[in-house]
């Protein structure tokens, strides 16, 4: 019997019961869609997790958080670095918490914090800036993109404060404005403490002006606040600023590696950590989240298989069903020729050709409900919790990708044949003189 012959045959035994096979082919379908959305939310949320790493911060930097041996890290301790041929720069930060007043004009700010860097290492790095260019002199800085907004009057500071005082939620105080004008190029005046190293109290406030010739980039995400300043480790005047604030422990160094382009970041993420290194940098983030999200998937993939296993019975009761009543022509088919391995094949194909009419509906039906997931998901939570910014929600929920649809056919197709199996076995073994009497 000719391949073509045999599909015929299949097509036309289906039609005869149409809604026994409708009503399979519906189970697998149902079964497949449950498959591919259960997993495409463990697909979803990795796929939004793994771009909202790669959008915060610079992808090419590598923190280093320490060494094996505990010991502080220092820009020295990496100088062999400084000549590796895909490292641009190294960086290294002081952060001072302890707070200093800015003023500019008849307005300031009071819990703003300085970062002292190397600015030749940080011109290194290409920086992004919104406006301005790079300090060149010791006395000029780089301030983050909201600095301006968080320069207050003293009547603004006052009300601020006084609201606070009487247990108001910060999250839902209108903060004023700050400074609405263009804070380049202007001259701020940092009021530094100084204080007394014999009984530790503030004496005298020193007063430092410092030139804004750069603005930072506006942050990624909408909910960022940026209002750094960066200082020349060279300029003269904090010392003894620096000094207390190391005493106190108020004081954190943080040092990172620019390396030239992203593809490059693995491979000297891999060279500090052979060298003794704690590093954290995008890649090994992306990893711990892959690792994780891996099994959280299987998890979902085998769940859903559950699923599929019992539109599995369905189709066995239907090729059950199928081998007995067409028990006649089965033994006519024997009688005139057909060998075992052709019945089998035929009521296989049948039980497969159900399968993949389900998963491939499943398939077109999981993409619908997917899209209707990530347009309808986002607008409840937003309209659930009152006072979400808008984007909060802006989160991949569910993902299809080529990998996970393959799978999906590969299993309903799978364990279409399967359940099949049995039934076409059974056709094999019916003798030709009791078919042809309707008898098994």
């Amino acid at each position: 019997m000719r391949f073509k012959d045999q599909v015929h045959f299949i097509r036309r035994n289906m039609k005869k019961n149409k809604l026994r096979v409708f009503m399979t082919i519906l189970a697998t379908t149902m079964a497949c869609s449950f498959l591919i959305i259960l997993s495409s939310v463990g697909f979803g949320l990795q796929k939004s997790m793994t771009e909202n790493i790669m959008s915060q911060g610079i992808i090419t930097e590598i923190a280093i958080k320490g060494q094996k041996n505990a010991k502080e890290v220092t820009e020295k301790d990496l100088s062999e670095f400084k000549t590796h041929k895909n490292v641009k720069s190294i960086i290294e930060r002081t952060t001072v918490y302890d707070p200093v007043v800015i003023r500019y004009k008849n307005l300031k700010a009071n819990n703003l914090s300085l970062i002292f860097t190397n600015m030749k290492e940080e011109h290194k790095s290409k920086m992004k800036l919104d406006q301005g260019r790079m300090p060149e002199a010791n006395n000029e800085i780089v301030v983050g993109y909201d600095f301006a907004s968080q320069l207050w009057t003293d009547q603004e500071i006052q009300s601020f404060d006084k609201q606070i005082e009487l247990g108001k939620d910060t999250t839902t105080i209108k903060q004023p404005k700050g400074y609405t004008g263009n804070i380049l190029n202007k001259t701020i005046n940092v009021e530094v403490p100084k204080i007394d190293s014999a009984t530790g109290k503030q004496k005298t406030d020193k007063n430092i002006q410092l030139i804004i010739v750069g603005i930072k980039e506006k942050p990624k995400q909408s909910w960022e606040t940026d209002s750094d300043i960066l200082v020349n480790r060279d300029i003269k005047g904090f010392e003894n600023y620096i000094d207390n604030a190391r005493e106190n422990k108020n004081i954190n160094n943080s040092l990172v590696v620019n390396v030239d382009k992203f593809d490059n970041v693995e491979k000297v993420t891999n060279d500090l950590i052979d060298e003794g290194f704690y590093v954290r940098s995008v890649t090994t983030v992306v990893e711990d989240i892959n690792v994780f999200f891996n099994v959280f998937k299987i998890g979902l993939i085998f769940v859903g298989a559950i699923a599929v296993l019992i539109s599995a019975i369905g189709i066995f009761n239907t090729m059950t069903m199928a081998v007995t009543e067409r028990v006649q022509e089965i033994g006519i088919m024997k009688a005139i020729g057909a060998s075992p391995s052709v019945v089998r094949k035929m009521f296989l194909m049948e039980s497969m050709y159900i399968g993949f009419i389900g998963s491939i509906l499943g398939i077109v039906i999981s993409y619908i409900i997917s899209y209707a997931i990530n347009l309808i998901v986002p607008k409840i939570l937003s309209a659930i919790e009152k006072g979400a910014s808008p984007g909060s929600y802006d989160i991949t929920f569910s993902y299809i990708p080529i990998s996970l649809v393959i799978i999906a056919v590969v299993i309903c197709s799978g364990v279409a044949t399967l359940s099949g199996l049995n039934p076409a076995i059974k056709a094999t073994r019916i003798k030709v003189l009791s078919a042809l009497r309707k008898e098994i």
